[in-house]
């Protein structure tokens, strides 16, 4: 069976839409698409027929790309207010050779999130911390040992339900399917992991469009996170204001123009305009790249500080990424608020090698390891799609009220 996968990323300056396949345990890019995303602000949905056109423009894109419907997806949510509930949860193993099987694993998380969820969160992700067999050996994956019960201790995120259902409500409208939910956070860290960030205490930034996503994680766990609003849309809003500048074009400027910083920027690298005014405008590289810098500092600073209100542990690693990281010279601004303390991400994936697709290349991982530890196969196509995959198949419509349900019944069914 091939394991193919779909995630979006429903960003406010656009939606990305991955699609890949692991094959031999590697996971090779079959489509990457991406449109502006109209109707959705700050990550939260508000205009939800400009989501669901937008989401429509996405999806067929991808589906020229691999040549069939696209009906099933991983969906990010919003961060905002997420809570984290350590919980833990057991189970007897009742095989007759007593062999802990996949089952007993989804039972034991089962047990661990059984009555913690309150009537206004939903189940974002259940985060395995460590396993005990036998009330006293912890191992890091129980699958196939011998044992009489087996606890699991597990982080449970949840966020409130207004971050998800509007989301699913407009993906849904559009008859596709979603297999699950998780916050960005986790797709970062799944798609940046290294030996060093599974073995230490970490932070992730994501600096978005509208918003800054700072992310705590010990040893691959994320402990918390927390959201600012403000992001590479405000160089956009500076440049404009400066220069009297629709949004467009500043935005234009900042593409074509800007580096992230001026110390390598060159004064003589001119760009002429026309402003709102009418007036004819030169603008230099040194004094564009002057105002980013200011900006990106300013986020960068606001970070700082909120790590250290996230956590008072040692930090051994700060990667950073999102769309504004590929500006030209980020990494001097970096160096600037953190020293040598930080790292510029690397998203490596061929067809996918930006870090504006961290978030969707990394939900493809995260959810490819909980179906090892699932032990369950999966693709977003059928056998008979995947006969004829780059060619044109049938649409299957999908129903299914509660998002908890869909988690569940992917993981924790039989």
């Amino acid at each position: 069976m091939r394991k193919v996968i779909a995630s979006i990323d429903m960003g406010s300056n656009s939606l990305k839409l991955v699609v890949g396949e692991f094959f031999r345990n590697k996971l090779n890019i079959l489509a990457v698409s991406e449109c502006v995303s109209e109707g959705i602000k700050n990550g939260f949905v508000t205009d939800p027929d400009l989501v669901i056109d937008s989401l429509k423009n996405v999806l067929e894109k991808s589906e020229a790309m691999v040549g069939l419907p696209i009906k099933k997806v991983i969906a990010s949510v919003p961060s905002q207010n997420a809570s984290f509930l350590i919980s833990e949860g057991s189970t007897t193993i009742t095989s007759p050779d007593q062999i802990i099987r996949s089952v007993d694993i989804i039972r034991a998380m089962q047990a661990a999130s059984y009555n913690q969820i309150s009537m206004d969160e939903e189940l974002a992700s259940i985060i395995p911390i460590n396993f005990k067999i036998n009330e006293e050996e912890i191992v890091p994956n129980p699958l196939n040992l011998n044992a009489e019960s087996l606890k699991v201790k597990t982080v449970l995120v949840t966020v409130p339900k207004r971050n998800v259902h509007p989301l699913i409500d407009c993906i849904e409208k559009l008859g596709v399917e979603v297999i699950d939910i998780s916050l960005t956070s986790l797709g970062d860290y799944a798609c940046l992991k290294n030996d060093t960030m599974k073995n230490d205490v970490g932070v992730i930034l994501n600096i978005g469009s509208e918003t800054t996503t700072i992310s705590v994680f010990n040893k691959g766990v994320l402990l918390n996170t927390s959201v600012i609003e403000v992001g590479g849309k405000n160089i956009d809003n500076d440049i404009s204001y400066v220069y009297k500048l629709t949004k467009n074009e500043a935005k234009n400027v900042k593409e074509h123009l800007c580096l992230a910083h001026n110390r390598l920027a060159n004064p003589s690298n001119k760009m002429e305009l026309t402003n709102k005014l009418g007036e004819n405008i030169i603008l230099d590289q040194y004094e564009v790249s002057s105002i980013a810098q200011s900006r990106l500092e300013e986020i960068l600073k606001i970070a700082k500080k909120e790590i250290n209100l996230l956590t008072k542990k040692e930090i051994h690693y700060i990667m950073i990424t999102g769309g504004v990281t590929e500006m030209p010279d980020f990494s001097l601004v970096t160096e600037s608020v953190f020293g040598h303390h930080a790292k510029i991400a690397t998203v490596t994936d061929l067809g996918a090698r930006n870090n504006k697709y961290s978030v969707a290349v990394g939900l493809i991982r995260y959810y490819e390891s909980k179906l090892r530890l699932r032990n369950k196969e999966f693709s977003i196509f059928d056998l008979e799609e995947q006969e004829e995959l780059g060619g044109v198949g049938k649409k299957i419509n999908f129903s299914e009220n509660s998002v908890l349900g869909k988690l569940f019944g992917y993981f924790f069914d039989n």
